[in-house]
């Protein structure tokens, strides 16, 4: 269907683990608006001084590689904000696998506006394909272990709304959006509040007195550390650069010392060559800084033809 180039509201799964996750274009709008004022600046000189006013045309982005697509709203509304009289047409949705030389949606429209938002609408589209591209291949490497793929706030900055739903669209979950959705007690948290103990009686002390109510989770590199975890009772463990046997081992405490099983997170150099390997221990979550922090985009071209 042929729309108008529109932002609009999109949910699309869960934020964190079993929590709702939207897409806010308006949000999105503010990278989007950021973009325009970095790039166009006081005028893209190249089409003002080349392109006739009232000059109209049409263009197909086409997938250059194999890969999972998303982003195509945000590259939508990024089209939109240069003119809002460019219609934008999907001819697939974001999630879906593509093949070189495919086509993935249609431009039409005025000239200027097309070619001034090219750069920036392929600048998101691009990334956040490659976003979900690389998660589908670690969530395809741990299918039918039950530990699920996470992401980290290793974003680049403005664009984490943008990064944590290109997770989701290639099948991973969102960890906490930020630090203000999850406590998670960290190694200099930790040493900074003299313990595990300590750090988890504040935490739970001011969450007491001046809420919100959100889950505790504790970072440990030791079964010294991880045997404190449990004797306070947090929601989370995060287990910090373990190598597998000792992962394994740890899994194992829990399930038998924690009345109240709490999730198991594995952290750290975790590649498509071990992640599997680390899904086995039996841990139920695995997070992957990589999936935003070393993006390879995804090859997606513009081509432009005249009416």
């Amino acid at each position: 269907m042929r729309t108008r180039a529109q932002p609009r509201d999109r949910t699309v799964g869960e934020r964190g683990v079993g929590r709702v996750l939207s897409l806010d274009l308006k949000a999105a709008g503010q990278a989007i608006r950021r973009a325009v004022e970095e790039d166009v600046g006081s005028g893209d000189l190249s089409t003002l001084w080349t392109i006739q006013a009232n000059a109209t045309g049409q263009a197909r982005l086409i997938s250059k590689a194999e890969g999972i697509v998303a982003g195509l709203d945000v590259a939508a509304a990024t089209f939109n904000v240069l003119d809002p009289r460019i219609c934008f047409e999907k001819i697939v949705e974001d999630g879906a696998s593509v093949l070189p030389e495919q086509v993935i949606a249609e431009v039409s429209g005025p000239t200027k506006g097309i070619l001034t938002a090219e750069r920036m609408a392929l600048n998101f589209l691009q990334r956040m394909s490659g976003i979900a591209t690389g998660t589908a291949r670690f969530v395809r490497a741990i299918a039918g272990t039950g530990a699920r793929i996470l992401d980290t706030r290793k974003t680049v900055p403005g664009l984490r709304l943008l990064d944590k739903y290109a997770v989701r669209v290639g099948g991973g979950q969102n960890h906490r959006m930020g630090l203000y959705d999850m406590v998670l007690l960290k190694e200099n948290h930790i040493e900074a509040a003299d313990g595990i103990g300590p750090a988890v009686w504040a935490v739970r002390v001011a969450m007491e007195r001046t809420g919100p109510a959100v889950k505790i989770g504790v970072e440990v590199e030791t079964f010294r550390e991880l045997d404190e975890a449990i004797a306070v009772g947090v929601d989370w463990i995060l287990l910090d650069n373990m190598p597998l046997d000792q992962m394994r081992r740890a899994v194992e405490i829990v399930q038998k010392r924690s009345p109240v099983r709490p999730m198991l997170e594995a952290s750290g150099n975790v590649t498509l060559d071990n992640v599997r390997n680390v899904a086995k221990t039996g841990v139920d979550l695995i997070s992957v800084g990589a999936l935003t922090h070393s993006v390879t985009a995804l090859d997606i071209s513009l081509r432009f033809r005249s009416r």
